[in-house]
């Protein structure tokens, strides 16, 4: 991994930033602790409040982290560099969210749609990936990002693309009235900042998806925004769309991070319709490097026209939720061969980037090989029994 300097990984104006997040601490007892980042300095806040779904619920969450007392933690250069450390040192991030419901949003552009329909009609095979990209640029000759999902437009796009046999499921869903939003991973699954994404051991054909999601309080408000690698496996997802959660939903598949910024006057719902969007891989075994950038202003459904379509009267969420907002990144680039496009390997560093949130970085496993998955709601409870135990003198 090339060198990495901590200016790149926070916000460009951290010092008017609001910052919260979560750390693993070993004292006063192991278990998550609520961070806030304030002049540089990481604050252990959970004296005051313990839960992230908390913080996000309460009306007056930014003035309330601009201003909480909090146990010092040191720098936040440190805390950074405790995460990236192998392994990593505690204190280190872990994902920013607990309780939250960790959802989705797919085929949100135009890219990524017509990456979708390759999969689909490729059948989970890389090989043939090029050769559907040309026959469907060919057949749909148009560029679908100027088009309005559920407009008059679309849905005779539709009609055209039925009368061609050219139409798919995932055009349904880029194209028609209801986004595609499905569960991405399970609360306290996610990974942070530093640690490996997993694959599922039998892909042979994926990539990262880097997305800015929002922070959704119970109520449906859009509370704060982080970045997030929602790991894609075009072979078994392609196979079948039947196969997402297969797909999607494995040890490590989901990593967000690095915190997550509240919005504030200075960092508005307007700076995540704006957004650029930048990744980079890195490859550990054969010197591969992939950059490129996307814009937020092409995503073709508004990110609170997707918090609407998964909060409401037809679902709540009492705990809240972390919301992808979807990609337009499809790596097609060869690595491997010519025509077999991209796909990762073992060791791959991936990095996710933003001005206004920083940089997320993650190094690409496999699932079966990572650490399992064993610190879910009933241990995240003893935890804090222990932290709020009247031996350790700490109240919630």
């Amino acid at each position: 991994m090339s060198t990495i300097k901590h200016d790149d990984l926070l916000p460009h104006d951290l010092e008017q930033a609001l910052l919260v997040g979560r750390v693993w601490r070993t004292t006063p007892v192991p278990g998550p602790a609520l961070v806030v980042v304030r002049r540089g300095e990481v604050l252990d806040i959970s004296e005051s409040c313990a839960c992230m779904a908390d913080l996000l619920d309460r009306d007056d969450a930014a003035t309330f982290a601009a201003s909480v007392h909090g146990e010092s933690l040191g720098t936040v250069e440190a805390l950074l560099d405790n995460s990236l450390a192998e392994p990593q040192r505690a204190p280190y991030l872990l994902a920013p969210c607990d309780v939250q419901a960790i959802k989705a949003c797919g085929v949100t552009f135009a890219v990524s749609l017509l990456e979708r329909v390759i999969e689909e009609q490729a059948g989970g095979d890389p090989y043939r990936a090029s050769e559907l990209r040309a026959e469907l640029n060919e057949v749909i000759g148009q560029d679908l990002s100027r088009i309005a999902p559920g407009s008059d437009d679309a849905m005779a796009l539709k009609r055209a693309l039925q009368e061609r046999g050219a139409w798919s499921q995932y055009m349904e869903v880029g194209l028609g009235p209801d986004a595609e939003v499905f569960t991405k991973a399970q609360p306290l699954s996610a990974v942070g900042f530093g640690a490996a994404v997993g694959l599922h051991p039998a892909s042979r054909w994926n990539n990262p998806e880097p997305e800015i999601v929002l922070a959704v309080d119970a109520a449906g408000h859009a509370k704060g925004a982080a970045l997030g690698n929602d790991v894609n496996l075009r072979d078994i997802e392609g196979r079948s769309a039947l196969l997402l959660g297969k797909a999607k939903d494995n040890n490590a598949s989901c990593a967000i991070g690095p915190f997550i910024r509240l919005f504030d006057e200075r960092f508005t719902l307007e700076a995540v319709r704006e957004a650029q969007v930048s990744l980079r891989i890195e490859g550990a075994d054969d010197g591969f490097v992939l950059e490129d950038s996307s814009d937020m202003r092409e995503i073709s459904r508004d990110p609170l026209d997707l918090v609407q379509q998964t909060i409401g009267a037809h679902h709540q969420y009492p705990d809240g939720f972390m919301l992808f907002l979807g990609t337009m990144f499809s790596p097609i680039q060869d690595r491997d061969g010519q025509g077999q496009g991209f796909t990762h390997h073992l060791g791959d560093t991936v990095t996710i980037a933003t001005p206004a949130l920083g940089a997320l970085i993650n190094r690409v496993d496999r699932s079966d090989r990572l650490p399992p998955w064993t610190f879910g709601i009933r241990q995240w409870h003893a935890s804090l029994a222990k932290r709020y135990s009247p031996s350790n003198k700490t109240t919630p």
